[in-house]
This record gives structure tokens, sequence and C-alpha cells, in this order.
């Protein structure tokens, strides 16, 4: 762990990050101002709210989350803070991420600039957190799945000469749990809506692949857990399908369950029967890939 951070650059970060919230309250992603805004307003403010476990069960594993809905707006509740809440419970720090969005006057590329510095940002601060540096993953549910597996599929090491030390840490996450997601574009499965409002109703064809996450899997994609419903006919399970084909195409470890009932943006799906294994089987997923202390 101590291998990311030099003195030096801890020291930078520290006083650098003096203006990010504690647990449980939002802070901005960019103190300074997040690239490419369009103003000072709320809208133009990413945040991200750190929900840390207690100490006595913290496994040092931790999860950024990202809330759907169509990149027009963010499902905060289901897919934001009852998500942080149950990986709290098992001894994991989970992170919600208020990512720019058409609803707030966004597409492509802020949304992902948004979640790659997420991932930076709990990187970065790992000794704050009490996290490991190397097993920190991504979530999302529908939209917010897209923009997680598009984190995972686009990435860099960090600029080691970079005046903020956030930017010098790598922004690829260490895993990804994808949940009922938005995957491919120009497809019969496509969530239109999400594809339209990221990249608006004209994108041209390279921009589009580019986004379109099941052509973007390299072996160098992280670990990937994934979950759908046959019922779900917002975001048709093809979605999931496709991107694990190619995970398995370039070796990369996945696991995908595709569960017979419920509607599409479930959340946790306590009330539906069989899908409500959906978060347990996640959580068991973490433990076999060793991402998980014996604390817990």
């Amino acid at each position: 762990m101590l291998k990311h951070l030099s003195l030096g650059c801890l020291v930078l970060l520290l006083s650098s990050l003096s203006a990010f919230a504690a647990d449980g309250k939002k802070g901005p992603l960019w103190p300074e101002g997040a690239p490419g805004a369009k103003g000072t307003t709320e809208n133009d403010i990413p945040t991200l709210t750190a929900y840390l476990p207690a100490s006595e069960i913290n496994t040092g594993c931790a999860i950024v989350v990202c809330p759907g809905g169509g990149y027009g707006h963010l499902a905060v509740g289901h897919e934001g803070l009852e998500i942080a809440e149950f990986w709290n419970n098992l001894g994991v720090a989970a992170f919600v991420l208020e990512y720019r969005h058409s609803g707030r006057g966004y597409q492509h590329p802020a949304p992902l600039h948004d979640a790659q510095r997420a991932v930076r940002t709990v990187r970065a601060r790992w000794e704050e957190y009490d996290i490991d540096p190397n097993r920190v993953g991504i979530m999302g549910f529908s939209a917010g799945g897209h923009l997680a597996s598009s984190a995972g599929t686009h990435f860099d090491a960090g600029k080691p000469d970079a005046g903020d030390p956030v930017e010098r840490v790598s922004s690829r996450p260490d895993f990804m749990i994808l949940c009922y997601p938005v995957i491919a574009f120009n497809q019969p499965f496509t969530h239109r809506g999400s594809q339209k409002n990221l990249l608006g109703a004209d994108a041209d064809e390279e921009l589009t692949k580019s986004m379109s996450s099941e052509l973007q899997v390299t072996s160098e994609t992280p670990p990937t857990f994934l979950f759908h419903t046959t019922e779900d006919t917002g975001v048709p399970p093809q979605n999931s399908i496709v991107f694990y084909l190619a995970l398995v195409k370039h070796k990369v470890p996945a696991e995908l369950h595709v569960f017979e009932k419920g509607r599409h943006g479930i959340g946790l799906g306590k009330a539906v029967a069989g899908t409500s294994a959906w978060p347990e089987l996640a959580h068991n997923w973490l433990k076999v890939r060793g991402l998980l202390s014996d604390k817990k």
C-alpha cells in the first residue's frame, strides 16, 4: 500500500483535499472546478460521498457506486444510499458518485471524467479512508452500470508530474460490479434513451463504438460480476450477456447471473424472490476474488 504514494505526494494530497467532505457528507470531486464545467452551480459540481464501515469490521475494500437514471437523472436512493449501507454492514467502504449528466446539461465525456476522478480520489486517499489502494472497485446500476463499465474499459495509469496529486494515481478499477447495466449502443437491445442522453441524437459511428463497452474489453479489463433479470424490458439482459462474452473472450475473470424475476431498476431487490440473492452472491464473489480480508 505504501508504494502507491511518496511522502511528499501524501503531504500535497492532504493539503489539497482539505475541502473534501468527511464520512456521510458530500464533497466536490474537483475543489477548484470540474473540467469542462459550464458554470459554478450545483449542476456543474460532481460530488462523492464517503460512507465508511465500522473500524472493527473494515475489510479494506472500497467501492465507488454509480446510481442509474438513463444519464438524465440519478436514482441516488435505492441505487446509491441503500447500496452504501449494504456494503458498510459487510465492512466495505462505499462512495456514492453524483456525476454530471444530460439533466444537468452535460453529455460525454463529462460522466466518464467524473467516474475516473472518483476512482482516483478514493485510491489517492487510501490512508485517510483506511482502505487498500489495490482493492478499489466500481459498481453501477442501469446507465450507472454503463458508466462503471466505461471506467473499466477507459482508464490510464495517472500522470506522475501532475500538479494535483489525485491525478497522479491510476483510474483503473480493481474490479467491477455491474447491475442490469446498459452496455451496447446501436443494437436492437440498446437503451436508446441512455445513448441519446450521453452521446446526443447524431453521434458519429466511431464515438458510438468507443462507448459501446462490449467492444472495448481487453485483457486489461478488471474482473467483473454482472447480474440482470429476464423480465427486464427496459434494459434487456442481452446487455450483460454480450459484455460477459467479451470478458470470456479476453480471458478476464467474470461471473454472470441472469435471474428470471424482477423489473428494471430493482436495486437490492429485497422483495423479489430469487433475484434478492444477488447482493450476497456479489459479496461472495469478492471473497472468492480475495478482495475482502478475513475480518468479514
